[in-house]
């Protein structure tokens, strides 16, 4: 069963910003850390960006730390994820869902991944 949403994704030129959103389920949100992850074509999908139940913690990947942020709203158990400076090399499907804080990966508890949203960066 999905328990994620995202949206927000689009068509974009570099150096622009796109801000995502992840709508999860209350489980989720009241209970697990929650991720962003990306997926290229022809390439695994990878960890992008963190944030604890509490928010008090978040943890980006290398490769987007001080372009991206993440946030979330817990009046409306949404998760954020704010993409500044963007890269060609950003170019992916980007997903959200609870994350395995050790793994940098998808909750053992789930199985399921949403739509995701697509992000487009044009040099």
């Amino acid at each position: 069963q999905v328990q994620v949403a995202e949206s927000g994704g689009g068509l974009v030129q570099a150096g622009g910003s796109l801000r995502l959103s992840c709508a999860a389920s209350e489980r989720i949100f009241n209970n697990y850390a929650i991720g962003w992850f990306r997926q290229a074509p022809g390439s695994e999908r990878e960890f992008v960006a963190y944030v604890t139940w509490s928010g008090a913690n978040t943890f980006y990947a290398h490769a987007v730390k001080g372009r991206f942020t993440i946030s979330r709203d817990n009046a409306k158990n949404t998760v954020y994820l704010q993409m500044n400076s963007l890269k060609p090399e950003d170019t992916a499907v980007y997903y959200c869902n609870a994350i395995n804080l050790s793994t940098r990966r998808l909750h053992d508890e789930f199985q399921y991944w949403g739509q995701g949203t697509q992000v487009t960066v044009t040099s």
